[in-house]
């Protein structure tokens, strides 16, 4: 399995692929763990080390996905939504689902749905709160009001401000595309795009949807246009150099270095 071919995201490559925006990321009174399978790299913040259980279950739906697309190699490539398969995975269900509602191809939604799918899991089975980032996708589900900072490159508003996320949003997705950031395909040029919707496949696609739109700031408000257009989206933060632009039930706070996430 590869990684999704049209998220997006540039400006040091090796730094990315380090992760070195993790080390923002805390949550007062959760176990930090990391999982790594091929692609697949998680940070996982829970109550309690729940490494063994969280590897069991991104092999498991590696699996899945890997044995569909062998069947169906088209889900890996397309960059268009494809039909819905009733027979497939649920998992896979949930990333054709997400693509129709964005018009994107299905593997724009693998992050978020490994989180939120590995997140799901250890919910029901070993902890009462987790958050997983895939790659700058999350999932979150906590007992308290949290801050998600926002990382855009370098775009002067990169840490500066967050998203608070109240407790009735959760569990949510929370999940960033960027065409300046990262070595994924883009077919955009914005700092940030972060979506928040129920469904962490649904903000991942629809982040890349609305991603591929932002080729200049002059198409900020034709991208919230569209981010108004698709079901399901509970907001949406866009960032391209020092201008930002907003929709949806988001509220923004100024970050000091101490924030938690």
């Amino acid at each position: 399995m590869k990684p999704k071919q049209h998220r997006q995201k540039k400006i040091d490559p090796a730094s990315y692929r380090q992760r070195d925006y993790r080390r923002h990321m805390d949550a007062d009174g959760l176990t930090r763990c990391q999982v790594t399978i091929r692609e697949t790299d998680l940070l996982i913040l829970a109550a309690g080390d729940v490494r063994a259980q969280a590897t069991q279950l991104v092999l498991q739906y590696r699996s899945q996905l890997e044995n569909y697309i062998s069947r169906y190699p088209d889900f890996l490539t397309s960059l268009v939504p494809l039909p819905m398969d009733p027979v497939a995975p649920p998992m896979v269900r949930e990333m054709l689902q997400a693509a129709i509602l964005t018009g994107v191809g299905p593997m724009a939604a693998v992050a978020g749905v490994i989180a939120e799918f590995v997140g799901r899991d250890l919910l029901a089975a070993a902890t009462d709160e987790v958050i997983i980032e895939n790659g700058g996708d999350i999932f979150m589900a906590r007992h308290q009001e949290s801050v998600s900072a926002i990382f855009a490159g370098a775009s002067p508003l990169s840490n500066k401000i967050g998203i608070k996320i109240p407790v009735r949003f959760m569990p949510l997705g929370i999940c960033t595309s960027s065409g300046t950031v990262g070595h994924s395909l883009s077919f955009g040029q914005a700092d940030a795009v972060t979506v928040l919707a129920p469904s962490a496949a649904l903000a991942d696609a629809a982040a890349t949807r609305l991603g591929n739109e932002m080729k200049n700031i002059s198409d900020m408000n034709r991208a919230l246009a569209t981010a108004k257009s698709i079901a399901g989206l509970l907001g949406v933060l866009i960032i391209k150099d020092d201008q930002l632009g907003v929709w949806g039930d988001i509220e923004l706070v100024p970050l000091h270095g101490n924030e938690k996430k």
